[in-house]
């Protein structure tokens, strides 16, 4: 059985929604998001840096989200959220897949640091607004994108999972503006898939 090593509001949650929306059984070993947990010897032995999510599959073992998903598609699905290679769709699949991580996770993980992780006295102002408005525009092209459009490539896939994730955070962090109203609708699209919801609940 799949083995995911979680901890709440952090990557580890697309990787809980991906394993519902394919129905599979796994075993959730679930962390606080605090060094106690997470630098722990036991955990560093699963992650060199240790963080989230970690995924075991018998000998296998993954640690990044954007690797675990595709892996877990590749060995665990009938080929469902990822068009085939030879897909039309394919290539603007890639794109947006990792367009997240490239684009929109780095100022989201400044914005984390500058407002819940520094104390107070050693966050800066000037950082945190740079990362903010880095995020906003890094979210225009995909709102721009999802004009009629349910989902980044018309049906469900994971670039939603990997992409709409992080628009979600994005939203929570006050990021995605009145002018993203296409932006907008998908993340409420989004929120109300039963995997998503059972994954922010997890």
């Amino acid at each position: 059985m799949l083995t995911l090593h979680f901890a709440p509001n952090s990557r580890a949650g697309r990787i809980v929604w991906l394993l519902e929306e394919l129905g599979l059984q796994y075993r959730l070993n679930r962390m606080d998001f605090s060094p106690k947990d997470l630098k722990s010897p036991e955990h560093r032995a699963r992650h060199p840096l240790g963080r989230v999510p970690v995924l075991d599959d018998g000998d296998v073992r993954l640690w990044e989200s954007g690797a675990i998903v595709e892996y877990v598609i590749a060995r665990h699905s009938d080929g469902t959220l990822r068009p085939p290679v030879d897909s039309p769709l394919f290539p603007t699949y890639l794109q947006w897949l990792h367009y997240c991580e490239g684009m929109v996770m780095p100022p989201v993980n400044t914005i984390v640091v500058q407002t819940l992780l520094l104390p107070p006295e050693r966050r800066n102002a000037e950082v945190l607004g740079q990362a903010q408005r880095l995020l906003t525009r890094s979210l225009a092209p995909v709102n721009d994108h999802l004009q009629g459009r349910d989902y980044l490539i018309g049906n469900f896939s994971a670039a939603d999972l990997m992409l709409g994730h992080a628009c979600y955070m994005s939203q929570r962090l006050g990021c995605v503006t009145d002018e993203m109203p296409h932006l907008r609708q998908y993340i409420e699209r989004i929120a109300t898939r039963p995997a998503f919801q059972t994954a922010m609940s997890a």
